[in-house]
């Protein structure tokens, strides 16, 4: 099985300067605009026959775009939304900690997840995923620059516990497969649809 994974495009809390996670800001012009580039190149390049996506605005408008233009079915869950930030949610970024900043047992925004937390989510969600999309040859998730992370570490069987990390642009794409001889990595936060 062949996997998309592919970020929302720009958010008003990036205009603003916020803690997104799970504040649940819709996309900017520029956002729609991106996720409408990142759709035609998707469809001319690598059409899904399944869309999963995120519950939050900028997800599902993103995914919502990428299904009318395939004119493929999509889902949403909400075990694939960004990391649980608790009160920090639509705050500036000035406030609160980085999630770096934090041990693997504490939790983000006082009431949010742990980074251990997160990460089962993660795990849990790509688990599902697979188990519920074996009838298609490729699929998109479309969600957020932390549980995109979550899912290539479960993806690549990282430990709950690393320093490595991905970087994900504004509808960055990413390109992975599951085959007979193991997991494969086609490639990694391609943004070249924005150029």
């Amino acid at each position: 099985m062949q996997i998309l994974l592919i970020r929302h495009g720009q958010s008003e809390a990036d205009l603003l300067d916020v803690h997104e996670g799970r504040a649940d800001f819709p996309l900017t012009s520029v956002g729609i605009e991106q996720a409408k580039k990142m759709a035609m190149r998707v469809q001319e390049e690598l059409p899904p026959d399944f869309i999963w996506a995120s519950t939050l605005k900028r997800a599902s408008e993103t995914a919502n775009i990428l299904a009318n233009k395939i004119g493929c079915p999509i889902k949403y869950l909400p075990e694939l939304q960004e990391h649980n930030n608790g009160d920090l949610a639509g705050k500036p970024l000035t406030e609160g900690p980085h999630p770096s900043e934090l041990l693997p047992h504490e939790k983000l925004g006082n009431v949010g997840e742990t980074k251990i937390e997160f990460r089962a989510r993660g795990e849990q969600i790509f688990s599902l995923i697979k188990k519920n999309s074996e009838e298609y040859n490729r699929i998109a998730i479309v969600s957020h620059g932390g549980m995109i992370s979550r899912i290539l570490e479960s993806f690549l069987q990282l430990p709950v516990i690393h320093d490595a990390y991905f970087l994900t642009g504004d509808t960055g794409i990413h390109f992975i497969e599951c085959n007979s001889r193991g997991r494969l990595v086609r490639f990694i936060n391609c943004t070249s649809h924005l150029k």
